[in-house]
C-alpha cells in the first residue's frame, strides 16, 4: 500500500447495504503542518456508524469508511505539531478539524464550530484541504487528523477500552460536567446501553446519586454494579409517579423516544431543571407541545460530543479511578464489520464493541 498517499479500509459503497463491507483504498486529505497520521490499533463501534450506513439518519456520501473511536500510534507529525511525537499512543473521536477561529472555537466550543469536519463523511473546506477531500473513519489502516483533535491516551487505560471513550464516553461526559453534576444531586440516566453505562459510571464518579431508568429489568444488576443507587423499570405502569420532582438532571441515552414517554421523564424533574438527550433516534418526537414543559418549568436539550479540555479531563478521571467500559472485542474484517453493525442495530451487545487485530489485516 503506497502510504502515505493512500490508506486502506473496510468501506460501504452503497448506503442501505450496511453489511456489505469491502476492503479498498482511499485518499486522505492533503497533509498539513498541524496534521498527525495515526496507524490505527483498534476502533470502537458506535451507534452513529450504524445510523449512517443504514441510512437511518438520511442520505450519506459513499463510498464511506465509518468509525470514530480510534486509538493507535502516531507515525507522522506535521512541522507545527507541538504535543505529539512519532510513537505516541493517541486517540481520535468524532471530530478531526475545526476552524479554531470562530467565536465557538475561541470559547472552547470547537465541537459546535459551523465549519467542523466530522471524522467520516464530511468534506474538508478549502482552507484545510485544497482538494476538499471527504473524511474517512477508523475501520481503516490509518487516519489523518488535526493535532487539536488528537488526544494522548493515559498508560492506565488499555487501548480497546479507551477507544469507546472517545465518542460514547465524551458524549455523556460533556452534558454531565456542563450541568455541574456533583455531590448532593439526584441524576437519572435513561437507558443502559453503550452510552448509558458510561453515563452511570461518570455521574457516580462525579458524586451524584444515580438512578437508572430502563425498559429492561434484567439490567438492574449491571446498573448497580456500575454505580447506580436505584433502578426503575419504565415498563411498569405508573413508574414515574413516585419520582415526581425528584431529579436535578435527566440524561437520556435511549434510541427511542416518543412524546408520551418524554412526558413521563419530564415529570420527574425538579423545577427549572433539564432533560438532556444524547440518544439520537431515527424518528422525530411527534406532537411535542410547549405545554408539556409548563408544570415544572423544565427544558429539553441535546449536545454534540465534547471539547478538547473535556476529553482530556474525562480520560484523566477514567485512568485515575479505573472507570472502564464493558467491551467485547472482534477482529476487524469484512465479516467482523458486518457482524458488529448488525448486532449494534439489533441491540445485541453488552455494551460496546471494539474492532481489534488491525496488524493482521493491514500489516505491521
Amino acid at each position: 500500500m503506497p502510504y502515505p498517499d493512500e490508506f486502506e479500509g473496510f468501506m460501504i459503497n452503497e448506503i442501505g447495504k450496511y453489511q456489505d463491507f469491502k476492503k479498498q483504498t482511499f485518499k486522505p486529505k492533503t497533509f498539513g503542518d498541524n496534521d498527525i497520521d495515526i496507524k490505527i490499533e483498534c476502533c470502537g463501534v458506535c451507534g452513529s456508524d450504524v445510523h449512517t450506513i443504514t441510512g437511518g439518519w438520511g442520505d450519506a456520501p459513499a463510498p464511506i469508511c465509518v468509525g470514530h473511536e480510534i486509538v493507535g500510534k502516531a507515525v507522522k507529525v506535521g512541522s507545527q505539531v507541538k504535543d505529539v511525537k512519532v510513537g505516541d499512543r493517541v486517540g481520535v473521536g468524532a471530530q478531526v478539524w475545526s476552524c479554531l477561529k470562530c467565536p465557538q472555537c475561541k470559547n472552547s466550543n470547537e465541537n459546535y464550530c459551523p465549519h467542523k469536519v466530522d471524522t467520516y463523511g464530511a468534506p474538508y473546506p478549502k482552507e484545510a484541504d485544497p482538494n476538499e477531500t471527504l473524511s474517512q473513519g477508523g475501520y481503516s489502516s490509518h487516519i489523518r487528523a488535526h493535532e487539536y483533535f488528537v488526544f494522548p491516551i493515559p498508560d492506565a487505560i488499555p487501548s480497546h477500552l479507551a477507544a469507546p471513550m472517545l465518542c460514547a464516553g465524551l458524549t455523556v461526559w460533556e452534558p454531565l460536567v456542563r450541568a455541574n453534576v456533583g455531590p448532593g444531586q439526584q441524576v437519572a440516566i435513561v437507558g443502559l446501553g453503550g452510552l448509558g453505562h458510561f453515563a452511570v459510571m461518570f455521574a457516580n464518579a462525579l458524586g451524584a446519586e444515580v438512578t437508572v431508568i430502563s425498559h429492561s429489568p434484567n439490567k438492574k444488576e449491571d446498573a448497580l454494579k456500575l454505580g447506580a443507587k436505584h433502578f426503575v423499570s419504565s415498563g411498569e405502569e405508573g413508574w414515574a409517579t413516585p419520582l415526581a420532582f425528584k431529579f436535578d438532571f435527566v440524561l437520556s441515552t435511549a434510541d427511542v423516544l416518543s412524546a408520551s414517554s418524554l412526558q413521563e421523564y419530564l415529570s420527574t424533574l425538579k423545577v427549572d431543571r433539564k432533560f438532556h438527550s444524547v440518544g439520537l433516534p431515527d424518528d422525530p418526537i411527534k406532537e411535542l407541545k410547549p405545554q408539556q414543559l409548563m408544570s415544572n418549568a423544565c427544558s429539553i436539550g441535546s449536545s454534540h460530543i465534547g471539547n478538547r479540555e473535556e476529553c482530556l479531563s474525562m480520560l484523566k478521571l477514567a485512568a485515575e479511578k479505573k472507570l472502564f467500559p464493558m467491551v467485547e472485542t472482534v477482529p476487524i474484517s469484512e465479516k467482523g464489520c458486518a457482524e458488529v453493525v448488525e448486532r449494534v442495530k439489533n441491540n445485541k451487545i453488552h455494551y460496546r464493541f471494539t474492532l481489534v487485530d488491525y496488524d493482521k489485516v493491514f500489516g505491521a
